[in-house]
């Protein structure tokens, strides 16, 4: 079974920070880009943040560009996403994905996904 596992969210107030973690298992993920994901509820799930294999490409969203940071560490198997600076509008469950290949921002592309993780932003 492969499994991807998200940890780390919460509630936190506005302006404060929250790092997410993502644990993979059941499979090698070598040479996959690793993404963050996020769905609000009523709303559509939209792309957030990548990182490359070798975690030398980052891409974000627009809306997080400069407040989120997207790591990885291939030795431990784990992705992490630094929530700063965070707005309410950033209330969402946040799912981790893995993507063999395709465009960072196509999400049909990513086949794998964690159960998400709650992040909660009060004003």
């Amino acid at each position: 079974q492969v499994q991807l596992v998200e940890s780390g969210g919460g509630l936190v107030q506005a302006g404060g920070s929250l790092r997410l973690s993502c644990a993979a298992s059941g499979r090698s993920f070598s040479g996959y880009r690793m993404a963050w994901f996020r769905q609000a509820p009523g709303k559509e799930r939209e792309f957030v943040a990548a990182i490359s294999w070798g975690g030398g490409t980052k891409n974000y969203a627009d809306s997080v560009k400069d407040r989120f940071t997207i790591s990885r560490d291939n030795a431990k198997n784990t992705v992490y996403l630094q929530l700063n600076s965070l707005k309410p509008e950033d209330t969402a469950v946040y799912y981790c994905a893995a993507q063999g290949s395709g465009t960072y921002y196509e999400i049909r592309r990513y086949a794998y996904w964690g159960q998400g993780t709650q992040v909660t932003v009060s004003s």
